[in-house]
């Protein structure tokens, strides 16, 4: 599933090129920005998609290379209690909640 953002600024192409860092800035910020004008875009900037490796994959691919590692008979309860212990929401910047990013 692609990852999608929730906010998106328009911006034109000379304030992009006047500071693109600033543009950077807001897609750090999981900001989608949008470069032209509104009849014709001519880029869009949005964050990269998160590379996660599942566990189940990275099983896998312990098997198809013919791995000799082995897990300890306390990985599972180990892993489940890291899960447990960070289920709380993940904290994004929010448009115009971090002082450090240009309010467009």
């Amino acid at each position: 599933m692609p990852f999608m953002t929730k906010h998106v600024v328009h911006i034109s192409e000379a304030e992009a090129a006047s500071n693109f860092a600033d543009v950077l800035a807001r897609v750090r910020a999981e900001i989608e920005v949008v470069i032209g004008d509104e009849v014709r875009p001519v880029a869009v900037i949005r964050p990269a998609e998160p590379h996660v490796r599942l566990l189940s994959e990275s099983l896998r691919l312990a098997k198809e290379h013919a791995s000799t590692a082995t897990l300890d008979e306390d990985f599972a309860r180990d892993l489940e209690a890291a899960i447990n212990s960070h289920r709380e929401p993940r904290q994004t910047r929010l448009h115009g909640t971090d002082p450090r990013l240009p309010a467009w």
